[in-house]
């Protein structure tokens, strides 16, 4: 009886275009599904300046472009002045070869 349960079974599966196609299915999907579960997430350009706020949004006076004439604002967010650039973008471009600069904002 078992034998015979046996081979009614694996008959029938391989009579069932559906049951085929299903596992066929499964088997094509599971690496995509397998590869997207694992990929690392995108990279940001903010390393961790005030990363509690929504969106960093920072104000300028003129007042500060009229005392030195001109205002030097960071770009490459990792001056520790941030939002003014302090030089940092020299290390960020040696160790990653971007070129990134500060805008500069004269008078």
């Amino acid at each position: 009886l078992f034998f015979r349960l046996r081979t009614n079974m694996s008959s029938d599966l391989a009579n069932n275009p559906l049951l085929i196609a299903t596992g066929l299915a499964g088997l094509i999907a599971l690496p995509i599904i397998l590869k997207l579960s694992t990929q690392t997430p995108k990279a940001t350009c903010n390393p961790g300046i005030k990363k509690d706020c929504p969106k960093v949004v920072d104000n300028v006076c003129m007042a500060d472009i009229e005392d030195s004439g001109k205002l030097v604002m960071c770009r490459c967010w990792r001056s520790k002045k941030f939002p003014y650039c302090d030089g940092a973008h020299a290390k960020h471009n040696e160790e990653t070869g971007d070129n990134v600069g500060p805008l500069i904002i004269k008078k």
